[in-house]
């Protein structure tokens, strides 16, 4: 069951909104409402945030992304359509019952800290707790449990005056973590903190959400926090939700000519994964297959390398052409395998991150899951053909890239004990 599930959400402020509600069914545009003196700020928004997601919805101003956060945690009412938390359908709540739901269920994180400036610190980190009516051996202990979380040991008694303003930020996470709900919604919440200290709290963001696998329904108008954060990311504009994906799908498969406008001058190195430009090895050998048989492959395929794996998909080293040759030449019957020229990756790692292996090696990089098996290949013209923006002429081939192995297809030989 989805965390969080919005169904054809629809916000129209204005004196007769159901009528913009009709006039929408109708195929009416923006401009149209507007001369009705309504403003459509959210038009048919569906998507469902899993348990323990981070979502991004993504906008420029004007785009209807507040309002729509606004809409999921009680503050607006929708003019149409159906929010539930849990599977509970929020939209009608008495205010009693919503109070309820925003107290147990969903805590908030707000772009201005929204912190009580005569209260401390830990006050206001255990303030939710208190609203509940939690004692107040409990709700302190807890409070200062959240500080640590997010960096603040010791820094209870201050007030929020003499804390900067990334600290007053975490005091503000911490309050919602100190709420202990599963659900948190941060809206813009890191747009008013200095480059350096926001990118401190996506750090803390992500740390935190790998240890608590909280749901985060998270509002950003920066693309670039938007895909590093985001499991997912909805792209609204003009009140609508474009495109709904990935970070990579995003990138390389844009729903309409706005969101690849959008994408252009994203730094895909540091968006796109190795996991996620990775290719099927072309060819692996296992560690007990003969000299002929490897060169029989190598000369198949027309490369001058091969991975040497175990039949348990370990990598345990690869093989030049060279090398294969000399030992068939020679009679050996004696793979020449090198154990410490292959360059292992984690499909998690960017791709900001594989440019100097590839530099410094002639053989594609093997992507290795945590257990050591290889799970796919990037040769160096992979590598560099991912930052091409898709269809745009800068794509590599191939041939543009002399020096690399080709690597299409997926053709692999288990050739272990052969000779």
């Amino acid at each position: 069951m989805p965390a969080i599930e919005a169904n054809g959400l629809t916000k129209i402020f204005g004196r007769r909104p159901q009528r913009g509600v009709k006039l929408l069914a109708q195929g009416a545009d923006r401009a149209q409402l507007r001369r009705e003196g309504l403003t459509p700020a959210v038009i048919d928004a569906t998507f469902e945030v899993a348990p323990g997601e981070i979502f991004v919805v993504m906008g420029l101003s004007g785009s209807g992304k507040s309002t729509l956060i606004r809409m999921v945690n009680g503050l607006l009412e929708p003019t149409d359509g159906v929010m539930r938390i849990d599977g509970q359908d929020v939209t009608h709540l008495s205010a009693a019952a919503l109070r309820e739901v925003r107290r147990t269920k969903v805590s908030m994180v707000f772009q201005h800290f929204a912190l009580l400036p005569h209260r401390t610190v830990g006050e206001n980190a255990a303030y939710p707790l208190k609203l509940r009516g939690v004692n107040k051996v409990e709700r302190e202990a807890r409070a200062e449990e959240a500080l640590a979380m997010v960096g603040l040991k010791g820094w209870g008694g201050s007030l929020p005056s003499e804390l900067s303003g990334g600290m007053r930020q975490r005091v503000g996470l911490a309050r919602a973590l100190a709420a202990g709900t599963d659900i948190m919604l941060m809206d813009e919440a890191f747009s008013a903190l200095d480059p350096l200290i926001r990118k401190e709290m996506q750090d803390q963001l992500l740390e935190l959400q790998a240890e608590l696998g909280k749901t985060i329904l998270f509002i950003t108008h920066d693309l670039n926090e938007a895909m590093r954060l985001g499991d997912r990311i909805a792209m609204m504009r003009d009140g609508r939700i474009v495109q709904v994906g990935t970070a990579e799908q995003i990138l390389n498969e844009p729903a309409t000519d706005y969101v690849a406008q959008f994408v252009a001058d994203v730094d895909r190195s540091r968006v796109l994964t190795a996991g996620a430009v990775m290719e099927r090895p072309v060819a692996v050998v296992g560690p007990e297959a003969g000299p002929k048989a490897a060169h029989k492959l190598m000369r198949e395929h027309q490369t001058s390398s091969l991975l040497v794996t175990g039949r348990d998909r370990k990598v345990e080293g690869l093989v030049w052409e060279d090398d294969v040759a000399e030992a068939v030449r020679t009679g050996s019957e004696a793979l020449p395998v090198k154990r410490d020229e292959v360059v292992r990756v984690a499909p998690d790692a960017p791709l900001a991150d594989l440019f100097p292996y590839a530099a410094a090696s002639r053989a594609p990089l093997a992507v290795v899951n945590d257990q050591g098996r290889l799970e796919g290949v990037i040769p160096r013209v992979t590598l560099l053909s991912a930052l091409a923006v898709p269809g745009s002429d800068s794509a590599l081939s191939p041939a543009d890239a002399p020096g690399d192995d080709p690597a299409d297809g997926e053709p692999v030989l288990d050739t272990a004990g052969a000779r």
